[in-house]
């Protein structure tokens, strides 16, 4: 049977991306002066300005700001051709305290909202990610690294990518089509942008295996962009919620995720989602995994757990069991087992939340004692 699985990745310098950025920047900051801040903060880009909104919870003080600005710099907004730049944009900042209904109405350890969340894992990659979700975020990475490196010297911070994969029985067979785009520099023309988006992105990041002459690429499809970024477009946190998960493979539990910290358990239990599906398919139980679990603020366990696996030989009923037996799912235990006290937020809010390898992300990390209690259901 013939299946198509899609993903989107930005670059660094997608308005939208630039404001997940800010937001988790700002979040890191914080929880290092005070692990225990509660923020839900909301950041806006448009020509020349940054709006930064939200609630926070702390005694610690961080200047925005400034941190807006470095995030900017950092992205590479340090040229004032491109209509934006960390040196000369204006921040707005609005934020107050949380709402005491909210602050005084849940206990200590008690989940901080009311949220469904989803976590998916799959065998089909080395990380247990969708291919597609794969493909387009080492293109948008590897697109951010040229310039970033002056590899590729006419390469402008925004850009987009969409993978589209063709399935056959259940695994993919073929890359159906390629979409990137890429701001450039006004003087390159766009056959050298084709060729170097084809010779130093695509063909360095897709499985040449998965590329055959029916597969369509197609390379800013308009002609130029040369005008992106906040003057092309206004950012928003959290408008990237397929990007920041697992593509068209599974539904997204629909909330966003930068800006805020643990206690928000849309955030922290898609985390923690994410690592019970892991740890199902990397147990050899079956070769994909789908967890939703919902929460009611105030609670401290979620109300519903559900599973689908793709092994029918396994009982449901006993896989939901040794999950909870498993898995810590009160909002306290998912913070303290994926240890999300940590000023992670900002490196996890691009090319995806969930695949990456690095230490830091628990949630990827693979135990060996869970596997092992795994293969016993």
């Amino acid at each position: 049977m013939r299946e198509i699985q899609s993903a989107e990745a930005v670059c660094q310098g997608h308005p939208d991306k630039i404001a997940d950025q800010i937001s988790d920047a700002i979040l890191d900051e914080l929880i290092k002066k005070d692990p225990y801040a509660k923020t839900a903060i909301e950041t806006l880009i448009t020509t020349g300005v940054i709006y930064v909104s939200g609630e926070i919870s702390t005694d610690s003080y961080v200047d925005i700001p400034n941190i807006a600005r470095n995030v900017l710099i950092d992205i590479g907004y340090i040229k004032p051709e491109y209509g934006f730049d960390g040196y000369t944009a204006g921040v707005i900042t609005s934020i107050n305290d949380q709402s005491p209904e909210i602050s005084m109405g849940i206990p200590l350890g008690k989940a901080g909202d009311t949220s469904i969340v989803v976590g998916y894992a799959t065998n089909e990659t080395k990380n247990y990610m969708p291919i597609a979700c794969n493909i387009a975020n080492s293109i948008v990475k590897r697109i951010d690294t040229l310039r970033k490196e002056d590899i590729v010297d006419f390469f402008r911070p925004d850009g987009k990518a969409i993978a589209v994969v063709e399935y056959e029985d259940g695994q993919p067979k073929r890359v159906d089509s390629l979409t990137v785009l890429v701001q450039h520099e006004p003087y390159v023309s766009e056959k050298q942008l084709k060729e170097a988006i084809i010779e130093e992105v695509i063909k360095k990041e897709v499985p040449e295996n998965l590329i055959d002459d029916k597969t369509k690429i197609i390379i800013n499809p308009l002609g130029r962009f040369i005008i992106g970024g906040p003057m092309a477009d206004t950012g928003l946190t959290g408008r990237k919620t397929i990007a920041d998960a697992y593509g068209t493979a599974v539904p997204s539990g629909g909330s966003a995720f930068s800006g805020k910290d643990p206690t928000k358990i849309d955030r922290s239990a898609s985390y923690m989602t994410r690592y019970i599906a892991k740890h199902i398919v990397a147990s050899g139980i079956c070769n994909k995994c789908k967890i939703e679990l919902v929460y009611i603020i105030g609670m401290d366990y979620p109300i519903s757990i559900d599973v689908k696996i793709d092994n029918k030989d396994i009982d449901k009923e006993n896989l939901i069991k040794k999950i909870e037996e498993i898995f810590d799912l009160s909002p306290a235990g998912i913070i303290e087992n994926l240890k999300l006290r940590k000023p992670i937020y900002k490196k996890s809010s691009i090319y995806g939340h969930f695949g990456k390898e690095d230490e830091e992300f628990e949630w990827e990390q693979l135990n060996k004692n869970i596997l092992e209690g795994l293969k016993n259901v």
